[in-house]
């Protein structure tokens, strides 16, 4: 497995990575119509397009013999109140292929990110999990995340509570 740096060459794969993923993490447990909604508005080409090329947003591509596997991006701006800690970074997005659970690929994946954070200087890393994902909850805790507080996150037209998660680099 390789982990590098996403280019705006990768627009399209990611786009197809990204509403796969997303897709197969909530579908399930969420509003088919707010489903839609959220995938247009979040992962078309043109808008991996740009944010591949923001230089506030940092794409790591995971990939398993040149197939993409998993992403995560990072991203400067906004930091809500109940993160603290100096020079805080997001972890924006963060998805690996259902196939790929349980084999060490996220470990090697958030290794990247923490390893891209500190690289952009950041010295706090934070991010928002839904609050009725279990499993995403317990992965950021086993990666020294501890629960700061809450934001809304907009899912579609459904407002839902994320948890804010935030660690120390």
């Amino acid at each position: 497995m390789t982990i590098r740096r996403g280019t705006a060459a990768d627009a399209a794969v990611l786009a197809d990575l990204a509403r796969q993923t997303f897709s197969d993490t909530f579908a399930s447990t969420n509003d088919a119509a707010d489903m839609a909604l959220h995938l247009e508005r979040s992962y078309g080409v043109a808008q991996q397009t740009a944010e591949l090329i923001d230089h506030q947003v940092i794409t790591l591509l995971a990939e398993q013999d040149g197939e993409p596997v998993a992403y995560a991006q990072l991203r400067s701006g906004k930091v809500p109140g109940c993160v603290a800690g100096e020079r805080p970074i997001e972890l924006w997005r963060f998805y690996v292929k259902q196939e790929w659970h349980g084999r060490g690929l996220a470990q090697a994946l958030m290794a990247g990110v923490i390893e891209a954070a500190v690289a952009a200087g950041a010295g706090t890393c934070w991010l928002g999990v839904w609050e009725r994902n279990p499993r995403a909850l317990a992965f950021y805790r086993k990666c020294g995340f501890a629960d700061v507080g809450e934001h809304v996150f907009l899912f579609g037209t459904d407002p839902q509570t994320d948890r804010v998660m935030a660690r120390p680099l």
